[in-house]
């Protein structure tokens, strides 16, 4: 992913899953490369349409979304491939494979872009004790309590060092202590890596220790706050 001062552009930005039933409609807006972003909105507002657009899951109806230079509007799938290298993801139902250990749950980033067996576990057993989790290495998902889990999914998306970290609702059903594990991860990656972190939440933390943007959405518009 090339270098940019804007890692996202849209401009005009329309998405819907049905015909003439805008989600977001006619909506511009830049997040630059770095930044700690929020988008809020009531539910059912379009958070989590926009952040799946970022990634490639709805393209564009109309208008213009750009991702590290990247357009999305017409984006063949090995283009995506590619795009996705640099992505983090983390999902507020985290999305692990229920038949994987935790070890290779964390792998799979590091798997699919053709790293050295030992390369994966030296950076899986550090991530590991980067976000507690020492130890558990060979347990699987369904053994771990929610809140572990999205610690694995969150050391699964920081694998491969991504240059762009998309988070929708993370730490929407964890217990206090995850998600103060949560928050300060995001902040350590923005903060000391440069990462650009993009959360979807219905609350902004109030104790967040890094400089941040907030995007609201209303009437399908996105408009920045701050």
């Amino acid at each position: 992913m090339p270098k940019e001062k804007n890692v996202i552009i849209a401009k005009d930005l329309c998405l819907e899953y049905k015909k003439d039933v805008p989600i977001i409609k006619d909506s511009t807006f830049t997040i630059k490369s770095g930044s700690f972003v929020f988008i809020t909105g009531p539910s059912g507002s379009g958070k989590s349409t926009l952040l799946k657009s970022f990634y490639g899951e709805l393209k564009p109806k109309s208008g213009i979304l750009q991702i590290g230079g990247v357009s999305l509007n017409d984006i063949k799938s090995s283009k995506l491939a590619f795009l996705r290298k640099y992505l983090g993801i983390i999902f507020q139902d985290y999305k692990l494979i229920k038949e994987w250990t935790v070890e290779k749950n964390v792998m799979l980033p590091l798997l699919i872009a053709g790293y050295s067996k030992n390369v994966c576990e030296a950076q899986t057993k550090r991530l590991l004790k980067h976000v507690r989790l020492s130890g558990k290495e060979h347990y699987y998902p369904l053994e771990l309590s929610g809140g572990e889990q999205q610690r694995v999914a969150m050391a699964r998306a920081l694998a491969h060092n991504p240059v762009i970290i998309l988070a929708d609702e993370p730490t929407g059903n964890l217990d206090e202590y995850s998600s103060r594990v949560i928050w300060g991860l995001l902040e350590g990656a923005n903060e000391q890596l440069g990462t650009t972190v993009v959360v979807v939440t219905h609350s902004i933390p109030t104790n967040l220790k890094v400089p941040f943007k907030h995007f609201y959405i209303e009437n399908g518009t996105v408009y920045e706050i701050s």
